[in-house]
């Protein structure tokens, strides 16, 4: 027999009888999909900085978007497998940190919008056809660092004006090559040498700073990328044992107790791909919208690292940068 609701809702008619099915449904939040080669636990200030994006666009995880989080743990080759598995889940964006994640995005999908969040040349990259007018699926914020690392040279030298050979960790890439060649111009018009030590997994570090001991490089300049920054405690506790003056990218690897960082700040690009990604999900086409380069550069120093390795921070340095204590 015909319940009463059901009776109801078919004599009301074609207009009525819409809503009277709706109210028993629930729509589903559009789901976005966030992809990095990193571990969880060190992308916790990205993470945070993409949803303080989202939210300064009107959405909130679990209010009116669902997120499905995918790490590969370092492990670059598992990256296509967990972009494709996002693609089945059918999610609305796909958010890649890193270059390596970004590849991978775009080799599993042609049609899911994708905006990243990477420290190298979206377009020599070949993710787009322009950074004004991206074209396809794809969009994002790009960091690019090859004249960030010649400023990095330039601190070392007013820190250790008097240091010859200084080390180089980076990692194959487009960036890393431009940085490698830009380094060794800068550095050959100084006098001064390049020791580049290739660093593609967290295995590689620790025999990277023995060959530094054993050369007796002076200071080190820590390339850019997503390993880096997932391993910033490792490398920071290793350059901190072998007392060894170091520069980085980022912030958050000063805050690990590195010595001291130039560059972009990363988590400013993460809010702002949180921006974006909810422009998408508002109607907005990536082919649209330009990719975005950061604008916001910091200086940071560790003052209690600095005074572990006995080092006096010149006051040109210290009267711009923000010291951590």
């Amino acid at each position: 027999m015909m319940d009463r609701r059901t009776f109801i809702c078919a004599m009301a008619g074609g207009l009525l009888a819409a809503p009277c099915i709706v109210r028993g449904q629930q729509p589903a939040m559009p789901m976005i999909g966030f992809i990095r080669r990193t571990v969880a636990e060190g992308s916790a200030p990205f993470v945070g900085a993409f949803r303080q994006g989202l939210n300064e666009a009107g959405f909130v995880e679990g209010q009116n978007i669902a997120i499905e989080y995918r790490w590969a743990e370092d492990q670059t080759d598992r990256l296509p497998a967990l972009a494709a598995e996002l693609v089945r889940r059918r999610v609305a964006v796909i958010v890649a940190g890193g270059n390596e994640s970004l590849i991978a995005a775009k080799a599993a999908t042609a049609t899911i919008p994708i905006v990243f969040s990477i420290g190298d040349d979206p377009v020599k990259l070949g993710m787009v056809a322009s950074l004004n007018r991206p074209g396809g699926n794809v969009t994002g914020v790009s960091f690019v660092t090859s004249d960030l690392v010649v400023k990095r040279l330039e601190l070392l030298r007013e820190l250790l004006p008097k240091v010859a050979t200084i080390g180089f960790f980076w990692t194959p890439s487009p960036s890393g090559e431009l940085n490698l060649r830009a380094l060794h111009t800068a550095a050959q018009s100084r006098g001064q040498k390049i020791l580049a030590l290739r660093t593609g997994s967290e295995r590689d570090f620790e025999p990277a700073f023995a060959t530094l001991v054993q050369q007796r490089v002076g200071a080190l300049i820590v390339g850019s990328g997503a390993l880096f920054a997932s391993q910033r405690n490792q490398i920071a506790g290793l350059a901190a044992r072998h007392a060894i003056p170091a520069i980085y990218n980022l912030r958050e690897e000063v805050e690990a107790g590195g010595l001291m960082s130039y560059g972009s700040s990363i988590t400013d690009a993460y809010r702002q791909a949180g921006t974006y990604v909810g422009r998408i999900l508002k109607g907005a086409k990536p082919a649209d919208l330009p990719v975005l380069q950061g604008t916001k550069f910091e200086l940071v120093i560790n003052r209690k690292t600095a005074k572990a390795m006995r080092l006096t921070i010149p006051p040109s340095l210290l009267l711009r940068a923000e010291i951590i204590e």
